[in-house]
């Protein structure tokens, strides 16, 4: 681990804003569906539109997957590069698609370099940090995500019907960064060092289900399933919800910011609290807190207080109870392992990504969103503190490295 200042304060503003372009990316295709659908654009159908969505989260789970073995390989930095500038050209272009089947195909390639940039980016950070501090280096990182769906959903509410400009603003930042990290950001000072070692042994992502790693990350798989899928099921179907509970459109848009909002303050906390407390025992208790929490939102709340207070607190331990879970593998793999740990235990969650707003959507189609919503949601978190509940503890120094984890 680097002790330069410089080196590790770029690092750690470049790995931030490449996860920001992930939150980005998200709202912008959000916020464009709705205009797309209404306006006919490309000759959007609903099935269309949901063919998009889909092989948009596909794509970034073929990323996710793919890219853990490349880094550990090849290097944490050019993976980096290569995974922005691919997410970057083919945003820009998706405005340029001629039709919905095109427009689908920039987004899958698209999403290919969007979901290799997070986990590439997660390992770099937990390198770059000291070891006591990893699950902050996963926490502190994630807030870049919120900021990203925070900033464009406003830059949302700015272009209206100009649905193009939301694709045209993230390719043409993620074009801008590029040029900055190729300059600022250092290869991983981990991965240099076990480059140099005589490996006779490469560790690959069939190696993670052999008898040394097996047991922990099938657990680790699962729970960033149940973390995703809460993430991205809560983030698509909030306001819907909230709706059907009979609160006002306004209310319930609103209740998605305060939703972020309270993500990125939990981010902050959660970090904090598990590099004092240990990762395991902070998981458990933040998926505990986010059960009772959702349980809480299936009761119809009269007061707005109240109301936007449970929504904060569900935001703070959700979204950072799932990437706890970075921090935990971060924590316990050893370097040689780390990238391809971090790539698979994120194409797992990303099934779960999908899987959630397809659900909760079937629920919205049966009119039976509200209460069964958030039944629903409180059922997921249960599972995933039963599967942190099952991971061993982690002490300052432990490693994966002989074994007993």
């Amino acid at each position: 681990m680097t002790s330069n200042p410089a080196r590790a304060a770029w690092t750690a503003i470049l790995c931030w804003l490449t996860v920001l372009l992930e939150g980005y990316d998200l709202v912008a295709l959000g916020a464009s569906i709705p205009i797309l659908l209404k306006g006919h654009y490309l000759g959007f159908t609903a099935a269309g539109a949901t063919a998009v969505a889909t092989l948009s989260l596909v794509g970034v789970a073929v990323g996710a997957a793919g890219v853990g073995p490349l880094t550990d390989r090849f290097g944490r930095r050019s993976l980096l590069l290569v995974s922005v500038l691919l997410f970057s050209v083919f945003t820009l272009i998706t405005p340029l698609a001629p039709d919905v089947t095109w427009f689908a195909g920039f987004r899958f390639i698209a999403g290919l370099g969007l979901g290799a940039c997070m986990p590439v980016a997660l390992t770099v950070m937990s390198e770059n940090l000291p070891e006591r501090r990893r699950a902050s280096a996963a926490t502190v990182t994630m807030t870049g995500y919120h900021v990203g769906a925070v900033l464009t959903s406003l830059l949302a509410l700015v272009v209206v019907d100009d649905w193009g400009l939301l694709f045209y603003g993230g390719g043409i930042a993620g074009l801008l960064v590029l040029p900055l990290m190729w300059w600022k950001l250092p290869e991983s000072e981990a991965f240099l060092a076990v480059k140099e070692k005589d490996q006779t042994e490469r560790l690959s992502a069939r190696d993670l289900l052999g008898t040394r790693f097996r047991r922990t990350s099938l657990i680790v798989w699962a729970g960033s399933f149940m973390g995703l899928l809460l993430v991205y099921g809560l983030n698509t179907w909030l306001p819907k919800i909230m709706n059907a509970a009979g609160y006002p459109i306004s209310t319930s848009i609103t209740l998605l910011l305060v939703l972020n909002a309270g993500g990125i303050l939990g981010l902050l906390l959660a970090g904090a609290v598990a590099d004092r407390r240990g990762i395991k025992p902070t998981a458990v208790v933040w998926f505990a807190a986010a059960a009772v929490l959702l349980l809480a939102l299936s009761f119809r709340i009269s007061s707005n207080l109240l109301l936007n207070a449970l929504v904060l607190l569900t935001g703070l331990f959700v979204f950072s109870a799932q990437v706890l879970i970075y921090g935990y593998v971060a924590k316990t793999f050893p370097a040689e392992a780390r990238g391809t740990a971090l790539g698979l235990a994120s194409a797992v969650g990303r099934l779960g990504s999908i899987l959630g707003p397809f659900v909760t959507g079937a629920l919205v189609t049966a009119g039976i969103a509200y209460p069964w919503g958030f039944w629903f949601f409180a059922a997921v978190a249960g599972l995933g503190f039963l599967a942190i509940l099952a991971l061993a503890p982690v002490k300052a120094s432990d490693e994966l490295v002989k074994g007993t984890v």
